[in-house]
């Protein structure tokens, strides 16, 4: 993409969570009086945002394109969707649904735009992220440059140990879904003085839905999926914020999941029902109430932990589904290699770790890291078919002949058999640590400073 147009520099302002009034009236002063346009379609930004969709690699859009062909299209069809762009007509296209299944039951509608869309709202993102992130609250952790879930954990955490044990757990009801358009733009156009990409934002919100070959028109909602939603969602949740800083509340936030700390139950009962009434009237944005409650904080679970004791823990939620994703990775219908899945397995526990290894909690680790080397045994149990094939794998690992022949002839289950004492002398630890088996524990410990 070797357009022209204005260049956003590595000396734009640079996204700062607590701000200064100074520094917040300049970069408000500077969106509401800039064309913001000539800066999304800008070179630079323009291949930063492609750089991070190729990272994020994602389905095709409703087009079919993939990643890989985005390249050479871009060179023959940019310069005119770049001039779309600027004279204010550019029509985004369709997202497509995909539904993706959740471990408990249930499914999960998702918004895949197009990859050629996607890179104009991450280019569109990466242009107001600076404008608007520098005023959003210190207790906002969604989404945000240099902020993540684990800092909402420990700000809550904070409030536990400081005596603030009762908490007050708001669910939006399917938040991205009843997300209100025109109350969304009246905050979109408090910092953005461009209507070319006002009129850009609100046509990816009305762009519709594909299911299948029947098209959906969408009065409300963002779709989730898009690289614009996160952002859009946390301007709309901005006013409830700056709400909860002005009643003086202990709270965090990541993007719409909400936790709100208070001394006690009553008090509990009095933010949620106001806190109810606010959402409804001032941002049009249903509550769930059969899913929100004021509780104790150690029968909660926010971001996937829980905190008992006031130290966190991951939730009963989460240990499940580690289970049911380790079992589609080891699941010996799947016709694979061992070393493909070692690898797919080793991913996702250091993903798993690497989010949930904060749990101050280790006693489920050594029955989790047991269970995981039996899936592993297992499955190569079951690539051994034959009698005489487990024999000479069995004898070339090192069991004795006789446990070799034995363990190679029984009749009992793939499960039973990982567990005896044929394949554990065979497949010891050390050796599926050769193989490439990482180990839960000492990730954890790892995690926790200890090797």
């Amino acid at each position: 993409m070797k357009e022209q147009g204005a260049v956003v520099s590595d000396s734009s302002p640079a996204p700062n969570p607590t701000g200064g009034a100074e520094a917040r009236h300049r970069l408000a002063q500077h969106a509401l009086a800039v064309d913001l346009m000539e800066a999304v379609v800008a070179p630079e930004n323009l291949r930063a945002a492609w750089r991070r969709v190729k990272a994020n690699r994602g389905a095709p859009g409703i087009d079919g394109m993939p990643i890989e062909a985005f390249p050479a299209a871009a060179r023959v069809h940019w310069p005119a969707i770049r001039q779309a762009l600027l004279d204010g007509c550019y029509q985004p296209s369709p997202v497509r649904r995909v539904l993706i299944p959740k471990p408990g039951g249930g499914e999960r509608a998702l918004g895949i735009p197009s990859v050629l869309d996607r890179v104009i709202q991450q280019a569109i993102a990466q242009v107001l992220t600076p404008i608007f992130d520098p005023e959003f609250s210190a207790s906002s952790f969604g989404f945000r440059p240099k902020r993540s879930a684990h800092g909402a954990l420990k700000q809550v955490k904070a409030y536990v140990l400081a005596g603030y044990r009762i908490a007050v757990d708001l669910d939006l009801k399917k938040f991205f879904d009843n997300v209100p358009h025109d109350i969304l733009m009246a905050r979109v156009a408090r910092k953005v003085g461009d209507k070319r990409l006002r009129a850009l934002i609100g046509r990816y919100l009305r762009a519709g839905v594909m299911i299948g070959e029947r098209w959906e028109p969408s009065a409300i909602g963002t779709p989730q999926g898009g690289p614009l939603s996160p952002l859009l969602a946390n301007i709309l949740l901005d006013d409830l914020d700056r709400e909860l800083e002005r009643r003086g509340h202990r709270f965090a936030r990541y993007a719409d999941d909400l936790i709100v700390l208070v001394k006690s139950v009553r008090a509990g009962q009095r933010v949620k029902a106001s806190l109810t009434t606010f959402l409804d009237r001032r941002l049009q944005l249903p509550v769930n109430e059969q899913k929100s409650r004021v509780a104790p904080i150690d029968e909660c679970v926010f971001l996937g932990f829980t905190f008992r004791r006031g130290k966190l823990r991951w939730s009963h939620a989460a240990f499940e589904d580690f289970r049911y994703h380790v079992r589609r990775l080891t699941a010996r219908s799947w016709g694979v290699s061992m070393s493909y899945r070692l690898d797919k397995l080793a991913q996702y526990v250091r993903g798993w770790i690497g989010y949930f290894g904060i749990s101050e909690y280790s006693r489920p680790i050594p029955e989790l890291d047991d269970w995981l080397r039996r899936r592993v045994r297992m499955c190569y149990w079951k690539q051994w078919p034959h009698a005489r094939t487990r024999v000479r794998h069995l004898l070339a690992l090192g069991t004795f002949k006789r446990t070799a022949i034995w363990t190679a002839i029984s009749s009992k289950s793939y499960w039973h058999l990982s567990r005896s004492l044929g394949t554990q002398t065979a497949m010891t630890n050390d050796w599926l640590h050769s193989q490439g088996l990482v180990s839960i524990r000492a990730l954890w410990m790892k995690a926790h400073g200890y090797t």
